[in-house]
């Protein structure tokens, strides 16, 4: 089955290469103004998903992370059309020169080719990654998680539709309709027609698609992200900077999970900061030092330090300074999102100098990481890697370069 998908997908991959700004843009439009038309399909088949998910005990947060309404399947139509807006990548020059010789070397952008993705329980991210796929003239196969099994098809279906109608092949959007393992183990090595494999999703998922396979990976983001509340600084700052970070979607790969506070803070922000989180029915799990702090703790363990919860729970600890807290932070963090909060203007650049992750805050949340947010319109993950990509991958990450060179003659 794999093998007929990849065959279609390849065959668009060389049509999309030449596609105009003009035709990969109506397939956009088409596909915005198509998700809000038939948003009652969409949600019917989501509504499935979300029932399933609660009689298999999914979570809250996560369940929230599955769930679509008709303001969220618009703001991802909206989404949909600010990509229309944004620059084409193909075709631009990133480098020209000219040799003794007379040859004229240029660096041109084109598309990666075939653009597989394997992720779980977002069903945004299946417009998401055909959009931009799309854009950057690639063509994507997907093979979303069973949780949202009935929200992708029904997507997909519509999304293929509205491709077909702009004239670009079908084979430009496939998606996966088996969530078996052995699918996903099938397209971690399908080797002759995928160019890129993107795993999103949970550390289980990241890991077993880096370790196990043979097609080319980007790795993406598991997000066990740091906010460092330093001496001195401004407290109701920070704390919203908490709140905002740990609870405002704590599903999603950019909230933060574990806090580490400066040991001569003062009792102000701790009192501030326990009331806020209990208001969320946040979970504190404190090393010995806080959690006389915070309402309700429960002691940490060393597991805490170096779990993505993707729910409400914080770990909390307190260091000694800033070189414990970047230490820390070396030891359990991702390379994700890390996020400083002081006054301190010497403290601010040593913490953005020294901490290794793609995107280093100072007095903003960690939230902020996210493709929309950066003005690349959407994002086809976070790439917490160092080679050709690292964090939210917009239209640029989504290309490769070949050199083109004119001469007139020359012999070597």
């Amino acid at each position: 089955m794999l093998n007929e998908i990849g065959k279609s997908a390849k065959v668009a991959s060389r049509i999309l290469a030449a596609a105009s700004t003009v035709s990969k843009n109506t397939a956009l439009k088409y596909i915005a103004e198509d998700i809000v038309k038939y948003a009652d399909k969409i949600l019917s088949a989501n509504k499935l998903d979300i029932e399933n998910a609660v009689a298999n005990g999914m979570s809250k947060a996560m369940t929230d992370r599955l769930t679509l309404t008709k303001e969220r399947i618009g703001a991802i139509a909206e989404g949909v059309l600010k990509i229309c807006d944004l620059p084409d990548p193909i075709g631009e020059v990133v480098g020209a020169a000219k040799r003794p010789n007379g040859l004229q070397i240029a660096k041109r952008r084109v598309p990666l080719g075939v653009i597989a993705v394997i992720y779980e329980s977002r069903p945004n991210v299946t417009v998401d990654t055909a959009v931009l796929c799309i854009k950057s003239s690639n063509a994507c196969i997907l093979r979303g998680g069973k949780e949202a099994f009935n929200s992708n098809v029904a997507i997909a279906d519509i999304m293929r539709a509205a491709v077909s109608r702009a004239g670009l092949p079908e084979g430009t959007v496939e998606l996966i309709r088996d969530t078996s393992r052995d699918t996903a183990t099938e397209l971690m090595h399908l080797n002759e027609y995928v160019d890129v494999l993107i795993p999103r999703g949970g550390a289980g998922l990241i890991n077993t698609v880096v370790q196990n396979a043979t097609v080319p990976v980007i790795q993406t983001g598991v997000g066990n992200c740091h906010i460092f509340v330093d001496k001195g600084c401004d407290i109701d700052m920070a704390v919203k900077i908490l709140i905002n970070a740990k609870t405002s979607r704590p599903s999603v790969c950019n909230a933060a999970e574990t806090l580490l506070v400066h040991k001569d803070i003062g009792d102000e922000f701790y009192d501030r900061a326990s009331r806020a989180l209990a208001e969320h029915n946040v979970e504190v799990r404190a090393c010995p030092v806080s959690i006389s702090k915070f309402s309700g703790a429960v002691p940490a363990t060393e597991t805490d330090w170096e779990t993505e919860y993707n729910d409400y729970i914080l770990a909390v600890k307190v260091v000694d300074g800033i070189d414990e807290a970047i230490e820390h932070i070396e030891k359990y963090g991702t390379g994700h999102s890390e996020c400083i909060v002081t006054e301190n203007y010497t403290n601010a650049n040593y913490f953005q100098d020294r901490v290794d992750a793609a995107a280093v805050y100072v007095n903003a949340s960690t939230r902020f990481t996210d493709g929309f947010e950066f003005g690349f319109g959407a994002e086809i993950g976070i790439s917490t890697q160092k080679m050709h990509a690292r964090g939210p991958m917009g239209l640029a990450e989504l290309t490769t370069v070949k050199y083109v060179i004119t001469g007139n003659g020359q012999i070597r």
